[in-house]
């Protein structure tokens, strides 16, 4: 460190913003280099999907081509025989997208040429597909190249993107079906909120949540599942959905000479609304209604500022008659969404029971200090 950065403030202030605009910079080169790459894949993907049903370049196609282009590229890993078949899928899976030819193109007219291959202009309307890491991609394909489901492909695709997910994440809301999920629950959205706020909470809700993540015995009761995702707020979080921040939990609040206790209290960042959740271990009950109807209209009485948006409420439930849920949420005249959870990997009671608690473990591994 120069004395100059210790004693000149403004000098200190200089480099600190040289640094920002640098790791800025390298992030946008970054992002820039992965756009082209994937471009580039997509494009070549065409040409081996072409090329690839050719008989008179034989069985071993794949094993020719990495060959050939090792040869010319020693140091790019980019063209391994698998990761060439990658290329086709990735092509085959988004085909059909929003394309215009490339002219002035100096091989055109030969193999694999702009009269051939399809060119991305600038103004390619699905080119979320090329801004996401090529690991991800490889994902979604292993999921839906089969199928050739690209509405599904497309959304874990604008999903990673808008979420910023990690391959973890993806991975998980890939195995757990998200698309059939989201947007699901019964509701009274549309009529209880304003049109431009009922569509997103609407998409933001899912039916039913996956708690998989929870390390739960068989009978558990209500105390322990909501200790157990607290436990996991991270991922409780993750599974709840985009931009959900967590308040508290048994939220006291005072309405007039009671005090009542919320299950959870959180704030939906998106809805910029606060979002009351209620967890309950049994079948769907319309009692339950009476108690949330209440919390979400107290919530937005007292905790309700301006700029705030109208509180919600979310009923997630064991299971429900969606018969009986819908005609509940068509009665209240707060904004309440139904949901169901599922756990499908709880243990044994005996299990559970013998396994070391976290102050049993602390205990353990401070013996000696």
């Amino acid at each position: 460190m120069s004395q100059l950065l210790v004693k000149n403030a403004e000098y200190k202030s200089w480099i600190q913003s040289i640094s920002a605009r640098f790791q800025k910079s390298q992030i946008k080169a970054s992002t820039s280099v992965n756009i082209e790459m994937l471009k580039f894949y997509w494009s070549m993907g065409h040409d081996i999907f072409i090329m690839s049903q050719d008989a008179t370049y034989g069985s071993e196609f794949y094993k020719s081509v990495s060959k050939d282009l090792h040869d010319i590229f020693p140091n790019v890993h980019s063209f391994s025989a698998t990761n060439l078949k990658y290329m086709k899928y990735y092509y085959e899976l988004f085909s059909d997208l929003d394309i215009r030819p490339q002219v002035g193109d100096d091989s055109y007219g030969k193999i694999g040429s702009s009269e051939n291959r399809p060119q991305l202009g600038d103004d390619f309307s699905d080119d979320a597909i090329f801004r996401i890491p090529w690991d991800h991609i490889k994902l979604i394909i292993d999921k839906y190249h089969k199928s050739n489901d690209k509405d599904r492909a497309l959304f874990y695709v604008r999903k990673t993107l808008q979420n910023n997910w990690s391959r973890a994440v993806l991975m998980n809301f890939l195995d757990t079906d998200l698309y059939d999920r989201e947007g699901q629950a019964v509701t009274n959205f549309k009529d209880s909120l304003p049109k431009v706020q009922s569509g997103l909470a609407q998409q933001i809700i899912r039916d039913p949540y996956n708690f998989d993540f929870l390390t739960i015995r068989q009978e558990y009761d209500e105390k322990e599942l909501k200790d157990a995702l607290m436990d996991n707020l991270q991922k409780f979080l993750l599974e709840l959905g985009t931009g959900f921040a967590f308040v508290g939990r048994e939220y006291r609040l005072e309405v007039g000479h009671t005090e009542q206790f919320l299950d959870m209290l959180f704030y939906n960042i998106p809805l910029h609304c606060y979002v009351v959740i209620e967890v309950k271990v049994n079948a769907f009950d319309p009692r339950d209604m009476g108690q949330l109807s209440t919390y979400v209209a107290a919530v937005d009485g007292i905790l309700r500022k301006d700029g705030d948006n109208q509180t919600s409420g979310l009923l997630i439930c064991k299971n429900k008659d969606k018969v009986l849920a819908q005609y509940s949420v068509n009665s209240a005249n707060t904004p309440i969404g139904i949901s169901e959870y599922e756990i499908s990997h709880a243990l044994p009671n005996e299990i559970r029971n013998s396994m070391p608690t976290i102050e049993e473990i602390e205990n353990e591994l401070n013996i000696g200090k």
